[in-house]
């Protein structure tokens, strides 16, 4: 069959033959730029990860805030046994964190299903996915997978002889890869630099004297310049008696010929304050956490805690944690009938909206009581007959 015949019958649903996929060129945790004209260099997932999360502290404090809420979300789950595995801890983190943190992160969460003697699963562990490779078929669809770690190289197969899945894939959507998806990590990590180098400049502002520096201004008249050793003993005595936070406000005594001209700030200095500001609710943003939780000043986009709370949930966790229950149900249908959901009415931060929900539908004279538990999604009343 040609392959423009298979892509027909692919399209047309009357085979069994898909569409064939490919690895896109663009990776965002491998090459999310290619140094354009800012020069910037290539991504690395490592060294983003260790700038991010590891050294900014509005990077660690927004990813902590979604992978958190996600693992700490009540769930109704109806099968007991699947409920087990999404509670159980993979070494000492909960696995629904796990998994939220490396889809802000990387766009990809390998979760790999470990099974017991009669194949039925008894661990849920997720693989780091950085160490994580697809193996395309001939088709282009992932075939198995190949975990790397140092020298060692691991392929794992999609399926296991019984036809059971191996590993469940979850990620986020990228529009030019078939195969790997798209993190936040790759969108915050220019005002990620941003932040880290303005609070780099601060840094190197506090270690002299808090202040921006000034100018020793010698007037030797006739008698020409410094020499070269009296330069170099100036300069040790001011970088040894005057310069760093220690030596802030020390007076200064000057020899003759030499006048102080400080240095006051420019509009330009004034201005790194605000870049920064600005760069820490772009990286809130990329995360989707309200900057208010983050406690970034004049920030007044939410009127109060509570609304941006709100927002959070809505917005980001909720979404995040249905496609980490749906995705990981979709993997294991074949054990667990009923996919787990977040029980909306035992989340502290949607407590407003249940209270409206309840208002409006108790004060609705027109629906009968059943209809009314069905609105709220609560169990028919049992008659005893």
């Amino acid at each position: 069959m040609s392959f423009l015949t298979s892509l027909a019958s692919a399209f047309k649903g009357g085979s069994d033959a898909r569409a064939p996929v490919s690895r896109g060129f663009v990776s965002p945790w491998a090459t999310s730029y290619d140094g354009g004209p800012l020069g910037r260099a290539p991504f690395d997932y490592g060294r983003e990860v260790a700038e991010a999360y590891l050294a900014n502290p509005v990077a660690q404090r927004s990813v902590r805030i979604v992978a958190e809420g996600v693992g700490s979300a009540p769930l109704s789950c109806p099968d007991e046994r699947f409920a087990q595995l999404l509670a159980a801890s993979c070494g000492a983190q909960p696995l629904l964190e796990v998994v939220a943190a490396q889809l802000a992160l990387h766009g990809n969460a390998y979760v790999q299903v470990i099974k017991d003697g009669a194949g039925v699963p008894v661990e849920l562990y997720p693989l780091r996915p950085q160490r994580v490779q697809v193996v395309a078929g001939e088709d282009g669809w992932p075939s198995a997978y190949r975990y790397v770690l140092a020298d060692r190289t691991l392929t794992i197969p999609l399926e296991d002889e019984d036809g059971w899945p191996n590993i469940v894939h979850l990620r986020g959507f990228h529009p030019t890869d078939d195969h790997y998806g798209a993190g936040c990590l790759a969108a915050a990590a220019p005002a990620v630099a941003i932040h880290n180098a303005a609070s780099e400049w601060n840094r190197a502002l506090l270690a002299n004297a808090a202040r921006p520096s000034g100018a020793l201004v010698y007037d030797g008249g006739d008698a020409g310049g410094l020499t070269a050793e009296q330069f170099e003993r100036l300069k040790a005595e001011l970088q040894g008696a005057f310069q760093g936070h220690a030596n802030a406000g020390r007076p200064m005594l000057l020899e003759g010929g030499l006048d102080w001209k400080a240095m006051s700030l420019s509009p330009a200095d004034m201005d790194f304050a605000a870049l920064k500001a600005a760069a820490a609710r772009d990286i809130a943003l990329a995360f989707g956490v309200p900057p208010m939780l983050l406690g970034l000043p004049g920030d007044n986009t939410y009127a109060n805690y509570r609304e941006a709370s709100r927002a959070l949930w809505r917005l980001t966790l909720l979404p995040l944690a249905g496609k980490i229950l749906a995705g990981l149900h979709s993997g294991l249908a074949d054990w667990f009938a009923e996919s787990p959901t977040v029980d909306l009415d035992r989340v502290p931060a949607l407590s407003e909206d249940r209270e409206k929900l309840w208002s409006q539908v108790s004060g609705a004279d027109f629906l009968s009581g059943a209809e009314k538990r069905a609105l709220l999604d609560l169990p028919p009343l049992e008659t005893h007959e």
